[in-house]
């Protein structure tokens, strides 16, 4: 039974969209076959003897050149990232994008790319990253003894509308694809909402195990695990069919594909003895890392769901000190996806997970703009003689939250409480703790709408004065105003 829709983002996952969580069931049995490998919505590098070698320069994904195993990891100074030469073009990267009515990148945002946490040494986002990546390069080899999988870590988070949606099957109206959740450079171009917008690109360049990471970006509410840029790791495994089953007894007679229906369990054009296979390897892949990072004994479930690229999809729940949480998103590629990408003969699977969700449960780290702070305190917790230090973050002094409320009518056009977020954390910027919508009151006569918000400032490094959260908080009044045409009840 499909249960109503819980919500359109998924933090944790690196998959984006509608979730619709149907059963809770136990983690089956896991199968232990020796040709199944690794991947992740959701790249990872040789290990340290051929981490050096430069990307060949045979094949190029989207200017980008992929062909050999190891990682590609340039990234590209912040200072340098982004300017704006005229109103009209924003440029960023390198390249030049011309401003149009579904533009919405603000100055905040564009400075955050380029800053690459997830590559920076000792970083808690970097620490994870390289955690996975030598988990897989340790389990999970080639027939020639080197690690079976690709890592990505430094493309552009630049990417096409066509990349990011349209060659995941995410139909043209979907609400994934509204100004609201995401940052447009144009109608044509925008920041990434996930790292799944690179699976089509490597796949059609002739990769079959890849994990990709990157920072990517949604418009989204205010709170203390919520922020418009954030990392994720994304996971691909393709098999052929002797792949899949050469490891099974009696399995020569056993194909990949049949003309079928879609079932809860299937897609149309899968066996289901090719389906099981892959969804075992797939839980089996996942809790292994998952058990890997927080320790044998953890306790696995798995809720199916939905996404528009995997069928059957999943999202993986850890129990932790108690508490169920959800760490991922994976499923079975839709064979049409992969089919387009020129690996017909191929069945596959593909996960996602985000790098800050792990580390705020491993680290114990309460607040997720801790990690961008510059702040010595906080950075060198992270300093330690090996990746898996056992760390416990040890909280800054804890400053006063000052709070003001904020009032105002709606416009009669359309409003987007995610536009007044994004106007907030662009003039209050780290500052701002937490935004929440305290009221919402229709006047019976007129029929207008107003709403109040409770903006909680606190900065996470010093005590913030009256004096300068006033003067932030008329910022955000008179702008609110100007630019969002809310009448104000100031």
């Amino acid at each position: 039974m499909i249960l109503p829709c819980m919500g359109i983002k998924s933090r944790s996952s690196g998959f984006l969209l509608m979730k619709f969580p149907v059963v809770q069931q136990s983690c089956p049995g896991l199968l232990d076959h020796r040709t199944f490998a690794m991947a992740m919505l959701w790249k990872f590098m040789r290990v340290a003897k051929y981490s050096k070698t430069a990307l060949s320069s045979k094949v190029k994904v989207r200017g980008i050149p992929t062909h050999s195993r190891h990682s590609s990891s340039k990234s590209v100074p912040s200072d340098f990232a982004a300017s704006s030469p005229c109103s009209n073009t924003v440029e960023l990267l390198g390249k030049s994008y011309p401003q149009d009515d579904y533009s919405n990148v603000t100055d905040k945002i564009l400075s955050k790319v380029g800053k690459n946490l997830h590559n920076r040494k000792h970083h808690p986002l970097w620490l994870i990253k390289e955690q996975v990546k030598e988990h897989f390069y340790k389990h999970y080899l080639g027939r020639r003894g080197t690690p079976l999988f690709s890592v990505y870590d430094g493309l552009s988070p630049v990417v096409t509308v066509q990349q990011n949606f349209d060659s995941l099957l995410i139909p043209p109206n979907h609400a994934s694809r509204r100004k609201e959740d995401n940052y447009y450079l144009n109608r044509d171009h925008m920041l990434r909402a996930h790292t799944s917008a690179h699976q089509w690109d490597l796949i059609r360049s002739g990769l079959d195990a890849f994990l990709a990471v990157g920072d990517v970006y949604r418009r989204d509410t205010i709170d203390n695990t919520h922020y418009p840029v954030f990392h994720q790791m994304e996971g691909v495994r393709l098999f052929s069919c002797h792949e899949l089953f050469s490891s099974i007894k009696d399995g020569e007679g056993l194909q990949l594909f049949e003309q079928g229906h879609r079932t809860a369990h299937k897609q149309e054009c899968h066996t289901m003895e090719a389906v099981r296979l892959v969804e075992f390897n797939l839980k089996q892949v996942l809790t292994k890392l998952m058990t890997h990072i927080f320790g044998d004994g953890l306790q696995v479930r798995w809720v199916d769901c939905y996404f528009p690229f995997t069928h059957p999809s999943f999202e993986m729940e850890i129990n932790f000190q108690g508490e169920w949480m959800e760490v991922l998103g994976c499923g079975v590629m839709e064979q049409q996806l992969v089919n387009s990408a020129g690996a017909q003969d191929k069945i596959g699977w593909a996960f996602g997970l985000g790098l800050e969700r792990l580390a705020m449960i491993l680290y114990d780290i309460p607040d997720i703009r801790l990690f961008w702070s510059e702040d010595e305190r906080f950075l060198k917790q992270f300093i330690g003689p090996h990746i898996w230090q056992k760390i416990k973050f040890q909280p800054l002094s804890r400053y006063p939250p000052l709070i003001n409320d904020i009032s105002f009518w709606l416009p009669s056009e359309t409003y987007s409480q995610n536009d007044f977020y994004d106007l907030v954390r662009t003039i209050g910027g780290d500052l701002i703790e937490k935004v929440v919508l305290l009221d919402e009151f229709a006047h019976p006569k007129t029929k207008k709408v107003s709403h109040c918000y409770r903006i909680v400032y606190r900065h996470p490094e010093r005590t913030l004065t009256q004096d300068e959260v006033q003067h932030i908080h008329r910022a955000i009044e008179e702008s609110a105003v100007r630019e969002l045409g809310v009448e104000g009840r100031f």
